[in-house]
């Protein structure tokens, strides 16, 4: 290395929620983490803080299922539900910065919302569905409720940054160019997002933003479906100054009518493979690793 400067070994994870068993799109991402953070060093952390649907029995099954496919990764792993402290001084500094709102908008009220004709064309979909038409953005922090979520005035949020978008770099596609996007596009094709749901006290956004910079994540590796709610997570490391680390959106796997798997598919779950007596190797054959 010039100057003898030595490397710094890649850091990457696999998130799963236990609301479900692992699938195979599940031991692809998992293998694929794995395999790009060699020699480095490959993390679990548990997404938990849906408490309503995740169940203990679906982590020891997650746990038995990496185990069996070969991966070895360091203890104690992380649990979202041990942070919420964490993400509530996230939070509170982002509305320090006077980028919060509070919205007591339900999804039927969005969609009434977006039902009025607007020239003829359809509502914009982002990353958590229809672009959030900004009804509740007058409100105030002070007026929170405990049935509110609490949302990111985006317009606010580049405005405080002082720049006109945001880029990241992707190893996977493109790799070497910088994926930009404009402050424009960001809040017409994207809008306030949630960042503390009812209930929770955060959001996947604001969580694995605030989780991948404490265990020092710097290559996040996840499927190309994410690809958007990138865009979101780098705007929110930027408004918390956290690090951005690199990025690999990878494929998905698909079943044969070539929709993305699901959790509810466990013809395609790993434990089903197991039960029938075939191999780790036999699964990877099956992902096309």
């Amino acid at each position: 290395m010039a100057g003898g400067l030595t490397p710094t070994p890649t850091r990457t994870r696999f998130a799963p929620s236990p609301t479900g068993p692992l699938h195979l799109g599940h031991a692809f991402a998992a293998l694929t983490a794995a395999q790009l953070a060699d020699p480095g060093q490959f993390l679990i952390r548990i997404e938990d803080i849906d408490r309503a649907r995740c169940r203990p029995e679906w982590e020891a099954a997650i746990f038995d299922d990496l185990r069996w496919l070969g991966l070895h990764w360091p203890q104690p792993v992380m649990r979202q539900s041990d942070r919420l402290p964490a993400y509530a001084a996230a939070l509170d500094r982002l509305a320090a910065m006077g980028l919060t709102y509070p919205c007591r908008c339900r999804r039927a009220d969005i969609a009434g919302a977006l039902s009025a004709p607007q020239e003829g064309a359809a509502p914009l979909l982002g990353p958590d569905g229809p672009v959030y038409p900004g009804t509740c953005r007058g409100r105030v922090m002070r007026d929170a409720g405990p049935d509110d979520a609490i949302r990111l005035d985006v317009r606010r949020a580049f405005a405080a940054l002082g720049d006109d978008g945001i880029a990241f770099h992707d190893q996977r596609i493109l790799p070497g160019q910088a994926h930009r996007l404009a402050a424009a596009d960001f809040i017409d094709g994207i809008g306030d997002v949630v960042l503390a749901r009812r209930g929770m006290g955060t959001s996947y956004h604001l969580s694995v933003v605030v989780d991948d910079a404490a265990q020092g994540i710097s290559l996040v590796t996840r499927g190309k479906d994410l690809f958007d709610s990138t865009h979101i997570h780098v705007l929110l490391q930027r408004l918390l100054g956290l690090p951005t680390p690199a990025y690999h959106h990878h494929r998905l796997i698909r079943d044969d009518a070539g929709k993305r798997l699901a959790k509810r598919d466990d013809a395609r779950a790993i434990a089903s493979y197991r039960a029938a007596g075939l191999t780790p190797q036999d699964v990877r054959q099956l992902i096309g690793l």
